[in-house]
């Protein structure tokens, strides 16, 4: 009978689940009459399967015994619970997807819970493969805004010049650039910063010879890097190039005032005009500063910074006769615009009317005659503007502005007094 009871027992072991079994044999052998000795042997050789654990000491077989004083308890099983996104979100009371962004990089996650999830992650081992360590990818995008009028930045030969000395060194860097025109913007001024997201571009230049709107003032305190060309910045992560203004106009009236010349006038760009306004002011301060007198008539501004504007404002200042001795504009074009008014109307640069420009354009040497102009350093300019934005891009760069020199350069339109 117990040989019979061993075989059928090997039997059950092979064709009877595990689970299963173990209820069963205990059921059928206790039954028949077996001892408690062939029971505990049986446990003992499938205590080790994956199915079914048993605890050492325990010497009945019966998983739930109480155990003697003085025995050990088992040593339970480590079950490595993985921790996911889902999970960081939870301890962190944040959303999946802010998670996710923080993980990525993404800069529109708040400084204090960008800080609170990195720790959390930190502490329960979350790496994400280090994607929280590594920048997000760049799209190796710079955006070109042109936010003043489209005909007067796209242009103006100065920011033409400034444009190609950024984009040939912006280029050696890796980058290319994307330009958006703000034709589409009438009604919208806000729509800078959210284009210039949906591009995803690393970081912008600014231009415009106007005030600062509403949707440059917004691109300007956000977190993408931006350097204004000719244009005041403020934010955190902003700059600026441009010209000495105050110099440029310091530079003018020195050269006047050395070459004898007591009455003294002033063409410009009226509106908006940042650009105008500030070498217009410098103008006046130098003026005082010489003790030379400000004489409003002489003073006129033009629509934009092109030659019919200047040419404009000279023919009204002929025909009122109100006509100064020497006349600084704020722009070359409006300087040769000036001198064509002169000439129709009879007289003669510089006998009669000295003339200086600004920005020392190429058709300063072609004019008649050739225009003194005070000279921007335009490739130096964008060659600042592209180091400048690369470095912000890039984290080496602090917000920062620069102050280019300007420089006189003299030719036949502003010569001695009486020549």
């Amino acid at each position: 009978m117990i040989a019979f009871a061993k075989c059928f027992r090997n039997f059950i072991l092979i064709m009877v689940p595990m689970n299963s079994f173990v209820k069963r044999e205990v059921g059928v052998f206790t039954k028949i009459g077996l001892k408690s000795c062939f029971i505990n042997e049986s446990f003992r050789k499938i205590k080790n399967t994956k199915t079914a654990v048993f605890p050492k000491n325990n010497r009945c077989g019966r998983m739930n015994e109480r155990r003697e004083e003085g025995q050990t308890c088992p040593r339970k099983r480590e079950i490595a619970v993985k921790i996911t996104i889902k999970t960081i979100a939870e301890l962190a009371g944040v959303s999946v997807s802010t998670v996710s962004k923080i993980v990525n990089n993404y800069d529109d996650v708040g400084t204090e819970t960008r800080e609170r999830v990195l720790r959390i992650m930190e502490e329960h081992g979350y790496t994400a493969s280090n994607a929280a360590k590594v920048p997000k990818r760049k799209s190796q995008l710079v955006g070109v805004v042109y936010a003043g009028k489209i005909n007067a930045e796209f242009n103006h030969l100065f920011f033409v010049d400034v444009i190609n000395a950024f984009k040939k060194r912006i280029g050696l860097l890796g980058y290319d650039l994307l330009f958006f025109s703000n034709e589409r913007l009438e009604d919208s001024e806000g729509d800078y910063l959210s284009r210039c997201r949906n591009y995803q571009v690393d970081g912008c230049i600014l231009i415009s010879g106007d005030e600062i709107d509403s949707g440059i003032g917004e691109l300007d305190q956000s977190d993408i890097p931006c350097i204004g060309i000719d244009l005041e910045l403020t934010g955190n992560r902003s700059g600026y190039v441009m010209s000495d203004n105050s110099q440029i106009s310091n530079r003018a009236v020195e050269h006047f005032y050395l070459q004898g010349y007591k009455e003294f006038g002033f063409i410009g760009c009226s509106g908006t005009s940042l650009i105008s306004r500030f070498r217009e002011q410098s103008y006046r301060e130098a003026l005082q500063r010489y003790g030379l007198p400000v004489m409003e008539p002489f003073f006129r501004n033009g629509s934009d910074f092109f030659e019919h504007s200047g040419y404009e404002a000279m023919t009204a200042m002929i025909e009122a006769g109100q006509v100064p001795r020497a006349v600084f504009a704020a722009s070359d074009l409006l300087a040769i615009g000036a001198i064509r008014a002169i000439r129709e109307k009879g007289l003669s640069v510089p006998g009669d009317v000295a003339v200086i420009g600004c920005d020392d354009i190429e058709a300063c040497q072609y004019v008649t005659p050739p225009l003194t102009t005070v000279r921007q350093d335009k490739e130096k300019i964008g060659l600042l503007a592209a180091l400048m934005l690369y470095d912000l891009m890039n984290g080496q760069l602090q917000s920062s502005s620069v102050m280019v020199a300007p420089e006189l350069i003299v030719r036949q339109s502003c010569g001695a007094a009486g020549s």
